[in-house]
This record gives C-alpha cells, sequence and structure tokens, in this order.
C-alpha cells in the first residue's frame, strides 16, 4: 500500500512501534512479538500486525519481529532516515520553549529559524536558535531548506502565519494556535489544542458515575453484603 493512502491515525501507530522497538532493542532485544509490542503500549496485538502488514511481511510465526529489521524499516517508512528542517513562528513564550526544547536533539528533526515581529525580541538567541524577522521569513525558508513550520502565535495571527508559510513552499504546518485554520490542498496541517484535550479531561471528572463507582478491594470481592 502506498504512504499516500495510509491514514494519520496509523501513522501515529507506527511512530509509537518504533519508538517501542528502539527501546527494546536499546535494551537487548533482537526480536519481539505483537503481543509484546501491544502490551507496552497498551494496544491491540491484531491491530499492530494489521498495521505492519501493509508495508510487508516482517515476522515470523513463533518467533516475531527481528527488532533491528523491523525500526529500519519503520525509520525509512515515517521518513526518519533524513534530517527535517523546520521554524518556528512566534517567539512568545511557547515558541521560545519549542525552540529550547531537549527533546528533538536526538532526532531527525532541527530547528533552523524562529521568527517574530517584535523589534525587542528579533536578534536575541532562545539557545543557538536566533530569532529573525518575519519580514525575512521567505528568503530564509528557501536559503535553510525549511520543510516544517510550526506556528505559536496569538489566535488572531495564526491563519496569515499559515498563509505565509504556505507561500513560501513549505508543504507541511504544526499549529499551537487554539483556532481552526483553512489550508490549502497541498499541505498538510496538525493542529495542537492543549485547551481542548483540558476539556476533554474535566468531562471526565465531571461524571459522577465514575468519581463516585466504588472500587473492588484487592481480593476482588466486593464489600456489599
Amino acid at each position: 500500500m502506498k504512504k499516500d493512502k495510509i491514514s494519520e491515525v496509523t501513522t501515529n501507530r507506527l511512530s509509537l512501534y518504533l519508538r517501542c522497538l528502539t527501546e527494546a532493542g536499546a535494551a537487548g532485544a533482537e526480536t519481539i512479538s505483537s503481543q509484546a509490542i501491544a502490551e507496552r503500549l497498551h494496544l491491540n496485538s491484531a491491530q499492530i500486525r494489521k498495521d505492519l502488514v501493509q508495508f510487508g511481511e516482517f515476522g515470523r510465526r513463533g518467533l516475531g519481529y527481528s527488532v533491528p529489521t523491523l525500526c529500519e524499516h519503520l525509520t525509512r517508512v515515517l521518513g526518519l532516515d533524513k534530517e527535517h528542517r523546520f521554524c518556528i513562528i512566534g517567539a512568545g513564550r511557547l515558541g521560545t520553549a519549542l525552540a529550547d526544547y531537549y527533546g528533538f536533539r536526538n532526532t531527525n528533526f532541527t530547528v533552523t529559524a524562529l521568527f517574530d515581529t517584535d523589534k525587542q525580541k528579533i536578534g536575541k538567541k532562545i539557545g543557538h536558535i536566533k530569532i529573525l524577522d518575519m519580514k525575512n521569513f521567505a528568503d530564509t525558508v528557501k536559503r535553510d531548506n525549511i520543510e516544517v513550520a510550526v506556528v505559536a502565535v496569538p489566535a488572531e495571527h495564526a491563519q496569515a502565519a499559515l498563509d505565509l508559510a504556505a507561500d513560501a513552499g513549505i508543504r507541511a504546518v504544526m499549529n499551537f494556535a487554539p483556532v481552526p485554520l483553512k489550508a490549502p490542498v497541498d499541505i498538510r496541517l496538525r493542529t495542537v489544542d492543549l485547551t481542548t484535550s483540558l476539556e476533554s479531561l474535566a468531562y471526565f471528572l465531571a461524571q459522577p458515575a465514575r468519581r463516585d463507582r466504588k472500587r473492588k478491594p484487592a481480593n476482588g470481592r466486593s464489600n456489599n453484603k
């Protein structure tokens, strides 16, 4: 199956599988079963096998998957066998935190630029990343071969930031502004809305049936007589 026909939900799971395999390999595992992956990730083993078979036959019944082989293949499938350069639009608290995020250091994603329109911020550095003027956005994207833009600006400026990214030739955008954006058909847009996620958790906490449900004691017996 072609990668462009794979759903976003599936690619999200592939990323989890790769992380699991990487950790297993680091612990010295040479093979791993779909059941073992499922137990580590709290997923269904049948779903894991269904996902992986879309890209080839990797496992052997009774032996499982070769950790190094499957790791290498998923790395290629996810496009992680090469560097991906990205920029951040917005040098506020979120943008600067992302620019200095240590979690990117051991990945194939490299922050190459941080942009803002505030003259008091332009020219300063966050770690080793210099804050650049948005006026130079398109030229910098072309010069540094930037593929991904992260939008970390207030909601009212998010659409303009996305439009600038699209006009500069960027094809993938991650949006942290709490607002729906309209993207061209050739742009892959992912919105991360922290508020919506928290509201979903608040709904869960507000359910009295769940909150007041009596827990069974450790021996599995009910206290009701």
